[in-house]
């Protein structure tokens, strides 16, 4: 059954963020071309609403279409409000209230403000906009905000940065759904990066680095060359030419997270392609994304996806050959 997913469009939507999920859902197909996803963008009343630019949007559907949704997405709006309480008026409170229980919720940028107003961010990790962060924090001081990240997969609730971030985190369900090799496809041909290193780290405001001042964009590109060899903290200052905490400081300010959690992060993604696209014994797979023992992988893929290796080959296998 194709998955269902409904763009809510408010008052003073953004154009760009508004058109990321049917751009994203609406270009993922199944191995004889058949569509995996249907987008309907609605608003609350059927009725056209402006947009932040200079126009007006017209859609086909209401509210009445979240009671089917799989998935709804909520784009980023101009609104002016401050109190929490502004964020989720009656008819949009009514609009959520008719989603299934099952449905996954997400928000792109500061539709972040509507999911926390109505509770659904409550003791969760959350992000949104890096500049609207410590505003959030204070509004909201019951959500965990992550302001690092590009995007967080809390399973049913889902929070994406600002704007491009909607793309990051549309292309990480499809992955999700359907595996890396779909969600690559889909890449490809919306001509964007499967995924992006790092988090909103690199595009928060800091004053810039003198010209001469070494960065570890070639050791992050050496190191993905090499998972499968041991990647000490040593190992990778050495080739960045820094000491150790020089290093680490400067990682953490270009990707937002440390070496370690990055590279582990690069590890499991590469032993995903391996499950998926070759027929390597797990053990091999383990070996080439440099976890070392089948054990250890199995260990980081549980934590990071909440399946074993078998289980997850099982779920995203595509036939191709054994490099």
């Amino acid at each position: 059954m194709v998955h269902r997913v409904a763009v809510l469009a408010l008052e003073g939507v953004y154009p760009f963020e508004l058109t990321i999920p049917v751009r994203i859902f609406g270009t993922a197909e199944g191995p004889d071309g058949e569509p995996l996803y249907e987008v309907l963008t609605c608003t609350l009343t059927g009725a056209p609403v402006t947009t932040s630019a200079d126009f007006a949007i017209t859609v086909t559907h209401g509210a009445e279409a979240l009671r089917t949704a799989d998935t709804l997405v909520i784009p980023p709006f101009a609104c002016g409000v401050e109190g929490p309480r502004e964020w989720l008026p009656a008819e949009l409170a009514a609009a959520l209230a008719l989603l299934p229980p099952r449905a996954r919720i997400v928000s792109i940028c500061t539709a972040s403000y509507v999911l926390a107003a109505a509770g659904l961010l409550d003791g969760r990790r959350a992000t949104t906009h890096w500049n609207e962060a410590r505003n959030f924090q204070r509004t909201f001081p019951e959500v965990e905000v992550d302001e690092n990240v590009l995007f967080v997969d809390d399973g049913q609730v889902l929070t994406a940065a600002g704007v491009a971030a909607g793309i990051d985190l549309c292309l990480h369900l499809v992955r999700r759904d359907h595996g890396s090799e779909v969600a690559n496809r889909v890449a490809r041909l919306c001509v964007v990066p499967p995924w992006r290193e790092g988090g909103q780290a690199q595009y928060i405001e800091r004053p810039m680095p003198e010209p001469e001042a070494a960065t570890t964009a070639a050791t992050r590109a050496w190191a993905l060359q090499h998972l499968d060899e041991p990647l000490t903290l040593a190992r990778l200052a050495d080739h960045a030419r820094m000491s150790v905490r020089t290093f680490c400081r400067r990682f953490v300010e270009e990707v937002g997270m440390p070496p370690g959690q990055w590279l582990a992060q690069r590890r499991v993604d590469h032993a995903r392609r391996l499950l998926e696209t070759t027929a390597l014994p797990v053990d091999q797979v383990a070996t080439r994304a440099g976890f070392g023992t089948s054990a250890s992988l199995r260990q980081h893929l549980s934590a990071t996806l909440g399946v074993s290796p078998t289980a997850y080959r099982q779920s995203f296998r595509t036939p191709a050959p054994t490099p």
